[in-house]
């Protein structure tokens, strides 16, 4: 026992505890700048957000040394149970009578809040882990990624259950660990292509073309559809593919234009239709080719088409039905459908307020005006960045954003030095899950990315996600320690 306790503390990479600390470290920070008034008790009270933030802090440390204790074989051994035992604890909390802010996803044990979905990140990245490190897992069966889909996406429709849909938005992050073992790009161009369908769809749903009858959203996002599906027919289909792609994208456009001009110069009328019409021949033509030449590829280009159609015609429903009322607000000022600076831009606002009133080099720690007054809404926590901006100006944020840059570095050296694709899975699972927090929360208080409420890894006030993201990093450390046995 001895010698394995000597060799763990060897073969730990220290360099990225190193960073880990660092990065609690100037959290614990900023969560004073973010949280004090003056007059308050000092730091290390714990009535204080600062000195809870400190005991969470003490608690992690501690969490960390006792998950590099446990031998590494009981995290691939008891993957599935985790995971199954944090699914029965979402499903549970949907039925939680504890509201918060809307969202029914914590559980409240006495003066002690805990957010399961924090948690569920960590069990779903070993269940993947587990899965995708079996012997017989294939990327190209398409049984084994259905598979590999349903462990993410049953915990992300769980959290969705408990309106929280932010926290849900992170399990998308997996999809890139999918990529790096080698799953199609297609399949991310056709996330990439959602989100433009979305984006464009809602956008300029409301916005008419000179006709007066025809929405610019409809009519882009169906010339979007032919032009991405003959692109497709370019990439992957090996045959007579630039004849192919010839005749796509001059029939459609072709038709398209022709019925544009007749629409604002003869008879006024809705070309959407006329598009749906192609869309339409387009599928019939895929299928036909897959038929006749016997190329598979076809079928997935025909299910993209018949997907994107499908996918941009339900976003309506989404959008008015899926989504909360707050969320429904966010998404129009980000887009610009809204002015509301008062209402849902107002964290924004404030949020730019602060971090441009920090000038190049800051005010100082606990110097922060607009921070002090509590002019920006929850900043210590989904905005706690502002902070950061506020008191250490461009270059503390430069620099804050650079220790995470190096940080998820480290992660991608550690995971892309695994002996097992169950290491590797599990390292990549949990770079992205922090390279998602970061890049949309410095996003959304920026006014980049859509406020959707997720923490700052390390920094934003809360036990839930510091320990959270404390049990995906050194679960990850214990592996990789034990990498060349």
């Amino acid at each position: 026992m001895a010698y394995r306790k000597d060799s763990l503390w060897k073969s730990v990479d220290w360099w990225t505890i190193a960073l880990y600390i660092l990065l609690v470290t100037c959290g614990w920070f900023s969560v004073c700048g973010a949280s004090y008034d003056y007059g308050d008790p000092n730091f290390f009270d714990l009535s204080t957000r600062a000195g809870k933030q400190l005991m969470w802090i003490g608690c992690s440390l501690v969490l960390g040394f006792v998950l590099l204790m446990l031998e590494d074989r009981l995290y691939d051994t008891y993957a599935y149970l985790i995971y199954g035992v944090l699914l029965i604890l979402l499903f549970g909390t949907i039925f939680n009578p504890h509201e918060i802010k809307g969202s029914r996803s914590w559980i409240v044990l006495g003066p002690v809040s805990l957010q399961p979905a924090e948690f569920a990140k960590f069990a779903t990245a070993l269940a993947l882990a587990k899965f995708m490190g079996g012997y017989t897992f294939s990327v190209d069966r398409w049984k084994d990624m259905a598979a590999a889909l349903a462990i993410i996406l049953v915990p992300m429709l769980l959290i969705i259950c408990q309106k929280e849909t932010g926290s849900a938005l992170v399990y998308l992050a997996f999809f890139l660990v999918l990529y790096r073992e080698g799953m199609t790009g297609s399949i991310l161009f056709a996330g990439v292509c959602a989100v433009i369908y979305f984006i464009v769809g809602i956008r300029f749903s409301g916005d008419l073309m000179g006709d007066g009858f025809t929405s610019w959203g409809e009519f882009s996002v169906m010339t979007l559809i032919v032009v991405f599906s003959a692109l497709l027919v370019s990439a992957y289909c090996k045959g007579s593919r630039k004849p192919v792609m010839m005749y796509i994208l001059g029939f459609g456009l072709g038709v398209t234009l022709l019925s544009l001009l007749f629409s604002l110069y003869v008879i006024p009328f809705n070309v959407v239709y006329v598009q749906r019409g192609l869309c339409g021949i387009l599928c019939l033509y895929l299928i036909y080719l897959a038929l006749h030449e016997r190329i598979r590829n076809y079928i997935y280009i025909f299910l993209f088409a018949i997907g994107s159609i499908g996918f941009f015609f339900s976003t309506e429903y989404v959008f008015n039905n899926v989504l909360e009322a707050h969320q429904q607000v966010r998404i129009k000022v980000l887009l610009g459908m809204e002015d509301d600076p008062t209402g849902a831009g107002y964290n924004v606002n404030q949020s730019k307020i602060a971090i441009g009133s920090g000038g190049f080099l800051g005010k100082g720690f606990l110097n922060g005006t607009q921070t002090k007054l509590k002019y920006v809404p929850e900043q210590d926590t989904d905005f706690i960045f502002c902070t950061v901006g506020e008191e250490q100006g461009f270059v503390g944020s430069v620099g804050v954003i650079l220790l995470f840059a190096t940080f998820i570095w480290r992660l991608i050296h550690l995971a892309e030095r695994q002996s097992s694709r169950f290491g590797r899975v599990y390292g990549y699972s949990v770079l992205s899950i922090f390279f998602f927090h970061l890049f949309v929360n410095v996003g959304m208080v920026l006014g980049l990315t859509p406020v959707i409420g997720i923490p700052l890894p390390f920094f934003s006030y809360g036990g839930s996600s510091l320990w959270g993201f404390t049990i995906l990093l050194f679960v990850f450390l214990r592996i990789d320690a034990a990498r060349e046995r």
